[in-house]
Parts: structure tokens; sequence; C-alpha cells
């Protein structure tokens, strides 16, 4: 074969909206599965998380201390404190207030003598009282579907007595096609999957992965350009359908997005930022679509301290850091390897613009 014919290239770079609307097209929620909430941090719930019935059932003390009828010690001060005949109950945090009290004074309010009680401070109802439905009802979820569940989620879940939840929990192979040369960039794309909560396998046979039927995306990295080794996008196009070949975006022209067996393939160039802008964008969509996210990763409002040029009919993704007067960008097209380690973030460039003037309010988004 000639050198023409051996080599994959890119007719024509599609633009970013009708990439990331493929995306919806080829990608569908995962099947949900039923897990311990011990075990689901991370995880993007496929269902609501709900009590089934009101969390505490009955008024419990929020703190240690004294068990008390509010509107009988609503005169008690230091210096004139209410007399009891014996004194109130005693309550531990977590117990069930007894039934004639609704309030908890601290440990110091009452001083126990000879004759009885006295209570040195007032209270007012619900002083030191969780009542019954505050922590949660079944009629107001505590997570919802679509929403990632965070370690302080799943201590309060389990604290209200949920110990399972249906979650979204996808398969994915990433494939580094290049060995060492990949392994790198390979590793960081599969820790930046991670973090949407999936189960991420990494392999090395581009061909076994593509074919294999029990998983719910493939990410490749290495092979979609156009040099002479360059075959990933050409065995997609045997195994599988290509769907598109050059994304309207830089870095990360070359990569490329199809299916195979059913599933969705995202393929990324091997140049660590072109891999990296482009799992950022079309990665996230695709990986948000699996497991049924609501949302991204949440972005930060930031000012820009110096100017973005920009090349119109390319989003551009350009990596910046903090600076005392806002943000400052770090690169523009190619970033080199300082401009990653000194990144506090990103800002997208759409396609239709030639940039953002100094002071220009952005949204910094973080890496992976």
């Amino acid at each position: 074969m000639t050198q023409s014919e051996d080599t994959q290239r890119i007719s024509t770079l599609t633009p970013l909206a009708q990439v990331l609307a493929r995306v919806e097209a080829l990608a569908q929620p995962a099947a949900p599965r039923e897990a311990a909430v011990a075990d689901a941090e991370g995880r993007v719930l496929a269902a609501d998380a709900v009590v089934t019935a009101p969390r505490p059932a009955a008024p419990v003390a929020l703190i240690d201390g004294w068990a008390v009828r509010a509107d009988a010690i609503a005169d008690a001060r230091p210096y004139a404190p209410v007399l009891f005949a014996a004194a109130p109950a005693w309550v531990e945090a977590g117990a069930a207030l007894p039934r004639d009290a609704d309030a908890v004074l601290p440990p110091d309010a009452v001083t126990i003598n000879a004759g009885g009680a006295e209570v040195h401070a007032a209270a007012t109802a619900g002083d030191g009282v969780l009542g019954a439905g505050a922590d949660a009802l079944p009629e107001y979820p505590l997570r919802r579907a679509g929403e990632r569940l965070r370690a302080a989620d799943v201590a309060a879940l389990q604290a209200a007595g949920i110990t399972r939840v249906r979650v979204r929990e996808p398969r994915v192979r990433v494939v580094s096609t290049a060995g060492a040369e990949t392994d790198a960039v390979a590793l960081a794309i599969s820790r930046a999957a991670s973090a949407h909560g999936i189960v991420v396998i990494f392999v090395r046979a581009l061909e076994r992965a593509l074919a294999d039927e029990q998983t719910d995306i493939v990410i490749t990295i290495g092979g979609t350009g156009a040099g002479r080794n360059d075959d990933s996008v050409a065995m997609l196009r045997r195994i599988g359908r290509v769907d598109i070949h050059g994304f309207g975006i830089t870095p990360g022209e070359s990569a490329a997005l199809g299916t195979a067996k059913g599933h969705p393939v995202l393929m990324l160039p091997a140049r660590l930022d072109a891999a990296m802008a482009a799992f950022l964008i079309v990665g996230d969509a695709l990986l948000r679509r699996l497991t049924g996210a609501l949302t991204s990763k949440p972005a930060m409002p930031v000012t820009l301290a110096r100017k973005i040029n920009s090349t119109i009919g390319l989003a551009e993704l350009v990596p910046v850091r903090r600076v005392a007067d806002g943000v400052e960008p770090l690169g523009s097209g190619h970033w080199p390897a300082q401009a990653l380690t000194r990144a506090d973030g990103w800002v997208l460039v759409p396609p239709d613009s030639e940039g953002f003037a100094a002071g220009t309010q952005l949204e910094m988004r973080a890496f992976a």
C-alpha cells in the first residue's frame, strides 16, 4: 500500500456542538445495580435515596443533659433558680426524650442537692432536641437520582438508617495503545475517569478491548493521528464504526468517536495535553451520560487578569493559574508540561470567539 493509503487522514474537524450531540445519541445510562451505602461513595444514584419512615421516629436529645419541660423553668435564673423536689431525668445524646419533656439543659444548668435540684437556666421548647422527622422524611429524598454520593452523604444516609442504594457504575476500559509511550497518559485519564464513580479497567490490547461486549465504554490513548504507526481509528473502523474523526477543539483535534459491540468508543491522542483536553470536554460528557449524572463538576467564577487570544472556528481549552488579581492563561494551542503543573484549572473559549479581554468574568473548572 502507498503511504497515503496506509495513513489515517482527518478530512475535516467536526464542530464541538456536533460532537456533543453525537455523544448524546451514542451513550445511554448504564444499567443500575444495588450497592451497600458504605461502598457507594463517589457513585451516582440511579434512584432517590429515601427513608421509609420519619427519622427520628420520636424527639431525641441532641446533647447530654437534663430533660425538662420548658414552661416549668421559664423563670429560672442563675441567682433565682427554680427548685425541683427531684432531679430531672438525665438523657444521653441520641436518646429518646421522656414523654413529658420538650427541652434538654446542659449538665451545668442543674445542681443536685439534698433537697432535690436547682435549675439555673431557662429553656425554650426544642432546645437541645432533634424533633421527630427532623433528620429525614419519606417525602423528601436525602439525595436524588443523578446526584453523586459524597463522603458526608454516605454518613448521613447511614445515620438515617439507609443501608442500600441503587447506583449506576459503568465499566470503562482504558487502553494504552503504545505501551510505555502512552502508559503515563492512559493512567492519568484512568484516574480522571475514576473520579466519575465508575469501574476502570486498564488494558493494552486495543483489538480485544474493542471486541469486548462486557463493557460500557472504551477509551483509548494514542494512534489517532496521521503517523505511519497510527492505526487506532482504522482498527475501530474494521471492528465497529467511526462516527467522527477530528474534533473542532484545540488541543485534541485528532480525537475520534465511534462505537464497537454496541458501546461508545472515545479515542484520544497520545499527547498529554491533547488527551486531557478532549477527555475534559467529550469524555466528561460521555461519562456523565453513562452514569446519569445531572451535572458536571462545579465551576468557579474568576476574573481574567491577562487577555486570551484564540482562533475562531475551534473551541479552545486554556490552562490558567491564580494570581493576585484573578487568573492568567498559561498556554495556547499546546500546553507545555510546566503549564499543566502550574495550572489551577482551565477555561473554555467557544469556537465563535477570538478570546477574552482582561477583566472578563469566566468560569474556571479544575483538572480531574
